[in-house]
């Protein structure tokens, strides 16, 4: 009789500790505070010399600390100035599909935090921008974020854990394969968007448009061993 009382007596202690434990946790984990944001890596606001159409080039950054990369018909690519809308780069030229993407010269970025990008865009017809990486092992990826109204420009901010990748060839800005389970994003080399229609000149349905782009994550020094 006495041992199972010990037994019962020893039970009810281990419950009633255990409660205590949960609890305290659970109070522990209220004090915690949440993650923040990542902060911001850099920002592109774009320049140009005249308001009318002038080719994109790294004459076009704004940020002397980034260097300026295009893809597919990039080239033909121009900034532009009008409708009092903000300075941006247009695609309505691009015979194929054009891409644009930007290295910060001291840092790869980590984007596996609370990492964001955030966009001016405006587009038109069935035009989207969507984002494209340059990882630092030489590989490229696309998301699946497809930005912009036809109506005017609008700010559009998106976490980079929401958007699925794939892989991307660069040459000819063609997705290919399925969508990546868990890809490595902690060292981008290059980061950017892609118009992956063919433009189709001034007027409706033919472009996008790119304003400020803000890029949030984590700086990662650069070394002087370069993949």
């Amino acid at each position: 009789m006495l041992k199972r009382i010990a037994i019962v007596s020893t039970v009810l202690v281990g419950t009633v500790l255990g409660v205590f434990a949960q609890q305290a946790a659970k109070e522990a984990q209220a004090k915690t505070p949440p993650p923040r944001p990542d902060p911001l890596v850099f920002r592109e606001t774009w320049t140009a010399p005249t308001n009318e159409h002038v080719s994109v080039s790294q004459k076009s950054i704004a940020n002397p600390n980034l260097e300026l990369h295009l893809y597919g018909s990039g080239k033909e690519m121009d900034t532009v100035l009008e409708n009092g809308g903000p300075l941006h780069v247009w695609s309505g030229n691009c015979s194929s599909p054009c891409g644009l993407t930007f290295r910060d010269k001291n840092n790869y970025v980590d984007m596996t935090g609370l990492a964001r990008i955030k966009w001016t865009v405006k587009v038109s017809g069935f035009h989207k921008v969507q984002p494209i990486l340059k990882l630092a092992d030489g590989s490229y990826l696309i998301g699946d974020q497809m930005s912009g109204s036809v109506i005017d420009f609008q700010d559009i901010e998106f976490w980079i854990k929401d958007v699925r990748w794939m892989k991307l060839d660069a040459e000819k800005l063609a997705p290919k394969g399925f969508f990546l389970p868990n890809p490595d994003l902690s060292k981008i080399d290059e980061i950017g968007f892609v118009d992956l229609m063919v433009g189709a000149g001034h007027g409706p349905g033919a472009y996008i448009d790119v304003g400020t782009v803000e890029v949030y994550g984590k700086a990662v020094k650069r070394s002087s061993k370069s993949y």
